[in-house]
This record gives C-alpha cells, sequence and structure tokens, in this order.
C-alpha cells in the first residue's frame, strides 16, 4: 500500500514523501480500514519534527483519524462487517491506504456525511467531548471561553458547546476567523489582535470553562476570566508550558486546573469514550447541529503542502487529505 512516511525520521515538511509499505494485518478485535480520507492534525506536526513521538505499539506512520469501508476483519470482532462506512480514531497509520484500529475505535459514518467530512470529526469530536464535556463538565446554561476558536478543535467546540445549550466565548485572530467564529455560533466572537480581551470576557461575564490551547500566553487571562467554581482545560500550549502563577487565586475562586492528551490514553479508555461519543455527540452530528467545517483537501501525495498549510495558521476549520 501507499504510505507517507518522514524522510530521515523527522524534519520539515518537504520531509513528507509517498513510499510502500506491507499491507496492515487485522489482529484479535482489530479491524483494517480502506482509507478514504484523512484529517491532518497538529500533533502530526509535532511527530513530523521529532517532538511527538508515537505511543509503544503504535505505527510510526502519521494521521490520527480516518474514514473509509471496513476492508479486513480480525477474530472477535462482530459489529464491523466487510464494506461498512466507518470512521476512526487512531494511534498512527492514517496517512496511508490502509489502517489497521482496535475495532472499539471506530463508529459509524452519520448520515449524510461524505469521507472527508466523516473523517475530520474522532480527533476533534473526542478531544473535546473528553475535554470540554467530562473533565470541563461544561453544562447548558454555562459559558464555555475558547481560545484558538477557528482551528479544528476550536470550531468542533463551537458547535458542540451550542448543541448542549451553554454559551461561547471565541477568540482567534483576524477579522476574517472572528466572523468565522461569529457564523459558526459563538456567542461573543472576539479578535486577539485588536480586542482587549480580558475587558471584553469580563463584559459578557466570564466564563465557566476555558478550553485552552495557547498556554503561557494566556494563562493569566483565564486565571482572570473564569468565574468562582471555573474549569480551567489545557490541551496546547502553543506559546509555551512554564508560567508562574498564583496559586492563592486559584485557591480562592475555587478553580480546577485539568489537561490531558487523547493519543496517550489506553485502548480500554479510547474505547469507553468512544462509546461516550457516539451515545452523546453522534446525535448532535446526525441532526446537522454540529458539523465539520473544511478548509482544504490535498490528496494523499501532497502531504507536505497540507502541513505547510496548517503551519502557516491562515485555515478555519480542518484539512484534510484524500486518498
Amino acid at each position: 500500500m501507499r504510505v507517507i512516511q518522514i524522510e530521515g525520521g523527522a524534519g520539515p515538511a518537504e520531509a513528507l514523501k509517498v513510499a510502500q509499505r506491507p499491507d496492515p494485518v487485522a489482529g484479535q478485535g482489530q479491524v483494517v480500514v480502506r482509507v478514504r480520507a484523512a484529517g491532518v492534525n497538529r500533533p502530526d506536526l509535532l511527530q513530523r519534527t521529532g517532538a511527538y513521538p508515537p505511543p509503544p505499539g503504535a505505527s510510526d506512520i502519521l494521521g490520527l483519524e480516518v474514514a473509509g469501508e471496513i476492508a479486513r476483519v480480525g477474530k472477535g470482532v462482530t459489529r464491523w462487517q466487510v464494506g461498512d462506512r466507518v470512521c476512526a480514531l487512531l494511534g498512527g497509520g492514517g496517512y496511508a491506504e490502509q489502517a489497521v484500529v482496535d475495532a472499539r475505535h471506530v463508529l459509524p459514518i452519520p448520515e449524510g456525511l461524505d469521507f472527508v467530512q466523516a473523517a475530520a470529526l474522532p480527533e476533534t469530536v473526542f478531544t473535546v467531548f473528553a475535554n470540554v464535556f467530562e473533565a470541563g463538565a461544561l453544562k447548558a446554561g454555562e459559558t464555555l471561553l475558547i481560545h484558538g476558536a477557528t482551528s479544528g478543535i476550536g470550531v468542533t467546540a463551537i458547535q458542540m458547546a451550542k448543541a448542549a445549550g451553554a454559551t461561547v466565548i471565541a477568540t482567534s485572530r483576524g477579522a476574517d476567523k472572528t466572523k468565522a467564529a461569529a457564523d459558526l455560533g459563538a456567542d461573543v466572537s472576539l479578535d486577539a489582535r485588536t480586542d482587549d480581551l480580558e475587558a471584553r470576557i469580563k463584559a459578557a461575564g466570564g466564563a465557566d470553562v476555558v478550553l485552552d490551547m495557547v498556554g503561557r500566553d494566556y494563562a493569566h487571562l483565564n486565571l482572570n476570566s473564569l468565574k468562582a467554581g471555573g474549569r480551567w482545560v489545557v490541551i496546547a500550549s502553543l506559546t509555551g508550558p512554564n508560567v508562574e502563577m498564583d496559586l492563592q487565586r486559584i485557591m480562592l475562586k475555587r478553580l480546577t486546573l485539568t489537561g490531558s492528551t487523547l493519543r496517550s490514553r489506553s485502548a480500554d479508555e479510547k474505547a469507553r469514550l468512544a462509546a461516550a461519543v457516539e451515545a452523546k455527540a453522534w446525535l448532535w452530528i446526525a441532526s446537522g447541529a454540529v458539523k465539520p467545517p473544511i478548509d482544504a483537501v490535498y490528496p494523499l501525495a501532497q502531504a507536505a503542502d497540507a502541513h505547510a498549510e496548517l503551519e502557516a495558521g491562515g485555515h478555519i476549520g480542518k484539512i484534510m487529505l484524500q486518498v
């Protein structure tokens, strides 16, 4: 099968090259998906540069989410049959014509979605559900503050929060992105380049939950923006991980500071999360309340161009590969 591999093991976007690998085999409890589309995510960029190695047992091929058809079924798998249209969360291996995956991490493609749209769901929907709704415990009537609101995670978080009955404050950079976040449903959409974020967030009533992908540069903004009893959920630290913080303020406001990664979770935990996502978030997708905005689609062989666009940061929504 054709795959994209990193020439030299790590490097710039140009290091992504087409190569040949043996077709994967479905082991006990696994399926092989004939990949039709794959999502491009920021962890892929980190792995490509050598900063985010795959966990033990995962494929060294990039790609954390795919959609396609079931091609082969391993022993012990009862839910899936050859030909089923599915999307899947992977530990790696998505930038390829075929991918092997734990059958419990596979979900049916919601009605009305094509393969590209479906492949944009697993990494983002699972991440938002686990962090905003489980760790952050966002409830109807509360307010979610999202930084990086037009990223793949951000556009999904806006829609999922609105589907759950929450108010959304979104921050992004530039007028086009600010408008896009508002069009997706953000109640307050702020331009980080021109708006006084702290004043505007305070005027909007503050936040019960913060979904933070920025890290150091917004740490004090988050501390000041959270209401008493608020939850601050960190899923990335694009401006740096190290922050000097007044712990007494966290104590006095009764804040919860938490964070997580998705890829390193155990297979059993991902299976539990998949079931929870299907029971709740898949209903929002099926109803049309949550749709995956696609910014650009590249052929598999142009994975280097897809990485370059993601690194440039001008995208609104997901960048995808078509296989």
